[in-house]
């Protein structure tokens, strides 16, 4: 749809210029402010296989290199620690996270003893949900979320997963026996695939209609710089052209009708509502902090926001053991908000949680939305994007989630770029790794 290029183009232009990293030497966190609520993001940045749609900070895994790189995040973590910082939250991605089992359950384990972390959310791959695995993550972990992206199996060859991780019929099996194991077991699904038809797509929300699973999240699927190549080269050529007939597919069959199998959480996290699972009161947790405006992360490639800065840690695995190693955070530079930009992130933020709340905004920010947001307000109403727009809260129509859908799936390809950005400072060796051919990491 029109609306759909037209706001496709602008946040593109406006991610552009608000997320450019400004390399600083010297860098550091500020002191955390006493009473505040912040949650912890650990980024574990190798993978046995390196999809071509992923952006993030990945590397091919070998034991030797993971295994100090956990112990240089937990002693990042105590650094964290020593500064005051707490947290009630915390989230493992990556990579893979359970790529080394006992390395990842000791470092939840000191995040527990640290911090004050009442809930982790970690995630992991298909084919490591088996009992060597499960049985350690039992107690450990609340919220599991296993990257399936699709149950087809002509898809998981296209994505190089179908020998690494199984068949779709063996990942729903195993998907049905792990989802005892957790408080929430999140299935991870990717729409709008170049060569997905709908029967596809159909056929992917029966499988989760059946798994067992208690949250599924159907994310678009998007591109950056840096992936819209190897994309091409294996998926097919990249369109948007149908994704607003998928997304009204995917939130159709799983909250639709007047029966629905799940309950929107967010645009695009849907909880099962059925008298055996149990009821999910938590928002979805992402690296991109939905439940909390404020995430600090630690690892190689992670991103902090707090205040208004984004703060930006190295991507260079060397770099970041020699920067934990003389006791200094593994900082490569910031990117600083205006207070404009932070309203735009407020607002899309609780936009993608489906709920506005203009008092607190005023609140916060010293103004209305309206006076704040005028243009971004003036777009979705002509458009028809609310259902609730009153003094209290905006909430949304069907056609203003799918806008909202855009804007934010546009914010995180922005990040992507972010991401590319700092990737440009590594070396040769390190920098071949993230897009190349696979080769272990030195």
């Amino acid at each position: 749809m029109l609306s759909e290029r037209f706001l496709t183009t602008v946040v593109r232009t406006m991610t552009k210029d608000q997320l450019a990293l400004n390399p600083v030497p010297n860098i550091t966190l500020p002191d955390p402010v006493p009473g505040h609520v912040y949650t912890l993001y650990a980024h574990v940045p190798f993978c046995e296989r390196l999809c071509p749609y992923c952006s993030f900070n990945r590397y091919p895994f070998r034991a030797e290199v993971a295994r100090p790189y956990f112990k240089a995040m937990r002693r990042e973590m105590r650094m964290l620690a020593e500064r005051g910082y707490d947290f009630e939250s915390m989230y493992v991605g990556g990579g893979t996270p359970t790529v080394m089992i006992d390395e990842l359950c000791e470092t939840i384990d000191l995040a527990r003893e640290l911090f004050s972390v009442r809930e982790v959310n970690s995630e992991t791959n298909p084919n490591h949900l088996t009992p060597f695995y499960l049985d350690k993550l039992k107690g450990r972990v609340q919220r599991l979320s296993v990257g399936v992206q699709s149950f087809d199996d002509g898809l998981l060859r296209q994505m190089d997963r179908y020998d690494k991780y199984g068949s779709g019929d063996e990942i729903f099996e195993r998907i049905g026996e792990a989802a005892g194991y957790f408080e929430s077991l999140n299935v991870d699904m990717i729409f709008d695939f170049p060569s997905q038809t709908e029967d596809i797509l159909l056929r992917d929300l029966e499988r989760i209609a059946t798994c067992g699973c208690q949250q599924t999240t159907f994310s678009p699927l998007y591109q950056s710089n840096a992936t819209m190549k190897k994309m091409a080269a294996t998926l097919g050529p990249m369109s948007y052209d149908r994704e607003h007939r998928f997304y009204q597919i995917v939130d159709g069959v799983l909250a639709g009708g007047e029966r629905p199998l799940f309950e929107r959480r967010t645009l695009w996290t849907f909880n099962r509502l059925d008298d055996h699972a149990r009821p999910q009161e938590n928002l979805e947790v992402d690296e991109y902090a939905v439940a909390y405006e404020e995430c600090v992360g630690v690892g190689s490639g992670s991103i902090t926001h707090l205040g208004g800065d984004l703060y930006v840690n190295s991507f260079g695995l060397g770099e970041y053991r020699t920067a934990i190693a003389e006791g200094r955070l593994p900082l490569l530079g910031k990117t600083a908000l205006s207070r404009h930009d932070l309203m735009r992130y407020r607002f899309l933020l609780q936009l993608y949680g489906l709920r506005f709340d203009k008092r607190q905004f005023k609140e916060d920010f010293g103004c209305s939305v309206d006076a704040g947001l005028p243009v971004e307000m003036a777009f979705l109403r002509l458009n028809g994007a609310f259902a609730t727009d009153d003094d209290a809260a905006l909430t949304l129509t069907p056609r203003g989630r799918y806008l909202t859908v855009v804007m934010y799936r546009q914010f995180l390809a922005g990040l992507n770029n972010l991401r590319e950005q700092a990737r440009a400072n590594l070396a040769g060796p390190e920098r071949e790794l993230l897009f190349g051919d696979g080769r272990p990491a030195a």
